[in-house]
Order: C-alpha cells, then structure tokens, then sequence
C-alpha cells in the first residue's frame, strides 16, 4: 500500500467550498503516479521502455466530498496481475481514518512502437507488491446505454487536454462529460469506460443520457464509436 498526506486546497474545490469529483480523481491518479516514481517506474522508466499504462475503467463511490482545508490521506494499492493487464484499488480517508471514497480501476500495459498489449516485466511484478482487495461493490466494466441518446455541441481536443503519453487525459473525459450534465449533482458513484485514445484535433461528438438516477455521456468519435463512455449516479 502506498499513501501521501494531503489538504484540500482552495483551487481544487466548488462553490460549495468542496473538493469537487475532477480534484478527487486528480488525487487518485496523482497517488499511483507517485508511488510508481518512488519504485523507479514512473514517467521516465515507461518512456525509455516505450511503454505506457493505459486505463480501461474507473469506479469511484464517494461517501462525501471533504471541505476546502480539511486534511486527508490518499492511498493505492494494486491487487492483481493477470496477463497484459493490472488492477489497482484507490481510496481517501479522514484524519480519523474513515473513508471518504474508495475506487477501483482496470489497466493495460501497452507496448508503444508495436501499438499492443504486452505483459509487465518481471522488474514491475517484483516492485508493485499486491495489496488486499479492499471491501466494496465491484460493478462489471461495461456501462450499458439506455435508447437513444441526444446529441450534444461537439469537443475538438486541444493541448491542455493531454498528458505526458499524449493523448486526453483520463480525467478530462470526466470534466468534459460533467459539463455537460446538470448543476450541482450530488453525486454518489462514477464509472468510466475507456474504450480508444483521443489525440490533439480529434472531434469527440456527446450523447447525453439520463435513466434510473444516471446521467450518461458517449463521448464518440466521427463514426458513433466511443473514445469514453462517463456515467454519474446521483
């Protein structure tokens, strides 16, 4: 298990004076890239390897959102290696250590010359050590899309969209999605589905959908097919 310390700053909360979900995802991909840079398989051991860790799905169920100064523990832990592909649990607690939220994530280790899945090396296997999978429901990876949806304004991607792999970032899926959702959404759970990689120019084209407390977003390429399905229970 790997943890860092933290404060909620001013520039990463709401109207309400609360971390917002974008800053609390921040906070989780900022955990595991942190612990990948203390084990020496960060951002400059992947890109000498030519390799990157790419996400397939997002799951965070969020208890509440901590207040603007409150002082807060962020912890990850990966808990399975199978094949070409890795699972890592995420979590924020209090300073009494209770849980704010608590995440789970699937990922793809890919070989970037040869454009494919490729299984970690044995240096990776022996520096990640495996946590225990922590206690909460696991949905399926899928998010299904109810009827038809209705077309939003579309997105083309610009640079400050992308991350040092250079494509959209993961969380600028989710802040595009919300934008586009209603207002002041308490929300309870987020699930993403990343289904293909969006570069500088791409044009993403929304579906909005709401059914059974969901808001839902496609976020598609020209075609209809999806860079990133993001689905917020509320």
């Amino acid at each position: 298990m790997y943890s860092f310390n933290t404060r909620i700053r001013y520039s990463e909360t709401d109207e309400t004076q609360k971390l917002t979900l974008e800053g609390l995802l921040n906070y989780f991909q900022d955990c595991t890239t942190f612990h990948s840079e203390d084990l020496g398989l960060g951002v400059d051991y992947l890109r000498e390897t030519k390799q990157a860790w790419v996400l397939n799905v997002w799951q965070i169920d969020v208890e509440r959102f901590p207040k603007m100064g409150e002082r807060v523990k962020v912890c990850t832990a990966p808990y399975d290696f199978r094949g070409f592909m890795g699972s890592r649990n995420f979590w924020m607690e209090d300073e009494e250590g209770n849980a704010i939220a608590k995440a789970n994530t699937l990922w793809t280790l890919l070989d970037l010359e040869k454009q494919r899945p490729v299984q970690p090396p044995q240096i990776m296997l022996d520096r990640y050590e495996l946590g225990e999978k922590i206690d909460m429901e696991y949905l399926p990876r899928k998010i299904a899309l109810p009827g038809e949806g209705e077309a939003r304004p579309e997105i083309q991607v610009m640079r400050h969209h992308l991350d040092t792999n250079h494509h959209v970032n993961n969380g600028q899926y989710v802040k595009m999605a919300m934008e586009l959702m209603p207002e002041n959404v308490c929300v309870k759970r987020l699930r993403v589905e990343y289904k293909k990689q969006a570069f500088l120019d791409d044009v993403l084209y929304p579906l909005y959908y709401e059914a059974d407390n969901k808001y839902i977003v496609s976020l598609n390429d020209p075609e209809g097919k999806p860079y990133s399905v993001v689905e917020i229970s509320y």
